[in-house]
């Protein structure tokens, strides 16, 4: 049931969405449909095609909740009645195909994205709305990924899908001349699930992959999109060389595992590959006339470590040089954290602890766990034993998943 919620959520509501025209009854009929299929799966066995099934159920509960509402479901019920699952050819017209008849036959999802993505929407709502309805969190999930109360989240989404209401946003990939005004927060939207697939808020998992693919796959149809944008094709790089390192990041327990303890034999070649294609062949055949953006940046730091045969061939340099390129680009705190971390790795920890000291004064990372983690790790490369056991133990504190809590505990019982 886990999994068919994770690969079948979005596909379900996008869909109901796309018939019914309303968020609110296309997640509640999905909702409602995992719920019959937890039942009836477990009295009747798992289905050959789960999503059809998922499919038809939630189809079936937004049509009743839609004649409850006394809406004219009539078009509906008649579309839904006819169509064939595994395709249209038979049936009558989808509603919104027919609104969309100039247009390609999109991906539902892609659909979803570019809708959530909305520049009528702002970026948190963005954000928020598309881990909702694509990566199919629920609220205090997403409440705890942005440090906000679970209240404050479910106003906020509430009011995204209100503003699409009123604001009358299609659901609909916008023509070809709004593409590039559109991309920025597209990618923006993109970048963010898959950060909570590469690295869970919360939970019993260090990672979701199955954000982490559905942020691959949906980045690959806008690279389709835009094939001559170059910040698409470095994201869908800086994508395919961090899920290339996911099956060494944890061990057969799910234990976490650094970046220097990875077995690199482990990693996905073919991934590593295509993303480091993508950023040695940037679009356009003179290459990018602009300075390189953040994924572009982003990806390259990942690039450096794909390249290293080994950790201790890692240049750490470089990366510092692509961190300070980001730093100039967009002042973010865990661009902050991260350069901090590479200054040390580079030039010594006494370095990357003067910046990480700085970074804690300011306040602006308070609560955030992997703070006083890096502060720990550069005292104990520094064998300062009990000045590092004192920030794992506020690290363990603050983690917030399962495996870097248990793999914060195992450092600190190494000190000792």
């Amino acid at each position: 049931m886990r999994e068919a919620y994770r690969s079948e959520w979005a596909r379900v509501v996008a869909t109901l969405i796309r018939v019914t025209g309303d968020w609110d009854v296309a997640e509640e009929a999905a909702s409602g449909a995992f719920e019959r299929a937890a039942t009836t799966w477990a009295r009747d066995g798992v289905p050959r095609n789960p999503g059809a099934w998922l499919t038809t159920a939630a189809r079936n509960l937004a049509l009743d909740r839609l004649r409850r509402r006394g809406v004219e479901a009539e078009k509906v019920r008649e579309w839904m009645a006819m169509e064939e699952f595994s395709g249209r050819a038979d049936g009558p017209r989808d509603p919104a195909d027919v609104v969309a008849d100039d247009e390609p036959a999109w991906d539902d999802r892609l659909r979803l994205v570019f809708t959530c993505a909305h520049p009528a929407l702002s970026m948190d709502a963005r954000v928020a709305l598309t881990l909702r309805t694509v990566g199919g969190l629920d609220t205090g999930e997403i409440a705890r990924a942005f440090h906000v109360p679970e209240a404050t989240m479910a106003q906020r989404i509430v009011r995204a899908k209100r503003r699409i209401r009123h604001a009358g946003i299609p659901y609909r990939v916008p023509t070809a001349a709004l593409l590039p005004e559109r991309l920025g927060g597209v990618l923006a939207v993109l970048y963010l699930v898959a950060n909570e697939g590469y690295l869970a808020s919360h939970g019993d998992e260090l990672q979701r992959l199955d954000l982490s693919i559905e942020a691959i796959r949906l980045t690959r149809t806008v690279v389709a999109l835009l094939p001559d944008a170059d910040e698409a094709r470095a994201l869908l790089a800086l994508l395919l060389l961090q899920h290339a390192r996911s099956a060494a990041r944890a061990d057969a327990d799910g234990e976490l595992v650094p970046l220097p303890e990875q077995d690199r034999s482990t990693w996905d070649a073919d991934e590593l590959a295509e993303g480091l294609e993508l950023l040695e062949a940037p679009a356009g055949s003179d290459g990018p006339a602009d300075p390189p953006g953040p994924y572009r940046l982003q990806a390259e730091i990942q690039a450096v470590h794909a390249r290293a045969r080994t950790a201790d061939d890692t240049d750490w340099a470089a990366i510092v040089d692509r961190y300070d390129a980001l730093a100039a680009l967009a002042d973010s705190p865990f661009v902050v954290l991260n350069r901090a971390i590479a200054r040390g790795m580079a030039f010594g920890p006494e370095h990357g602890l003067d910046d990480l000291a700085l970074l804690e004064a300011s306040g602006r990372l308070d609560g955030y766990h992997l703070l006083p983690a890096a502060q720990a790790d550069l005292l104990r490369r520094l064998g300062r034993t009990d000045a590092a056991a004192a920030r794992y133990r506020e690290a363990i504190a603050l983690a917030r998943t399962a495996p870097e809590r248990r793999f914060l505990e195992r450092r600190l019982a190494e000190l000792g």
